[in-house]
């Protein structure tokens, strides 16, 4: 783990991980043809919600889905967990908080999770159950949270490397 987090913590890896993510959220998946707004970016659903999307997307939009899900979003989180893993690795304050930079790779198993539970829906439907619904949008949940608290953590220490820089430069031009 140690030696995947010094790779990823490099600038150009960082820089790579950082673009494609972002042409995969900003452009790929927006330009998707599946009819309807992806389960994977709501807050979580019900039952009577995801047979609404389901069904709008159609049978096109579900194989479209379904296919995405199993290549392009299971691409997005290897590419995200680098670039975070590889920012609270690079940033973190202590040699001791390394460990710090695994917690994106949970993230990543959640998504994962959330990605088998989505293509089981659309490749079921109609025959799914509250219960496989349920599972799905707890993974969804969760995913939301634990990318939110390492946004979070990476943010909280990319501000903080750049206060010590500036501080570093200023206490320098004062001598």
């Amino acid at each position: 783990m140690r030696t995947y987090c010094e790779y990823v913590s490099r600038a150009p890896v960082l820089g790579v991980t950082l673009v494609t993510g972002l042409l995969l959220l900003g452009v790929v998946f927006p330009a998707l043809p599946i009819g309807g707004e992806m389960l994977d970016v709501r807050p979580g659903y019900t039952y009577d919600e995801v047979i609404a999307a389901l069904d709008g997307y159609g049978a096109q939009g579900r194989g479209v889905y379904a296919w995405a899900s199993a290549t392009l979003d299971t691409v997005l989180p290897v590419i995200y967990v680098s670039f975070l893993a590889g920012l609270i690795y690079r940033f973190r304050p202590t040699e001791r908080l390394w460990w710090l930079a695994s917690l994106p790779v949970a993230a990543g198993v959640l998504d994962l999770g959330e990605n088998v539970q989505i293509i089981l829906m659309l490749l079921h439907y109609p025959d799914i159950s509250a219960g496989q619904v349920a599972r799905a949008s707890v993974f969804t949940v969760s995913k939301g949270y634990a990318v939110t608290v390492c946004l979070a953590l990476a943010g909280l220490l990319l501000a903080r490397a750049a206060g010590s820089h500036v501080v570093h430069r200023v206490r320098g031009r004062n001598r």
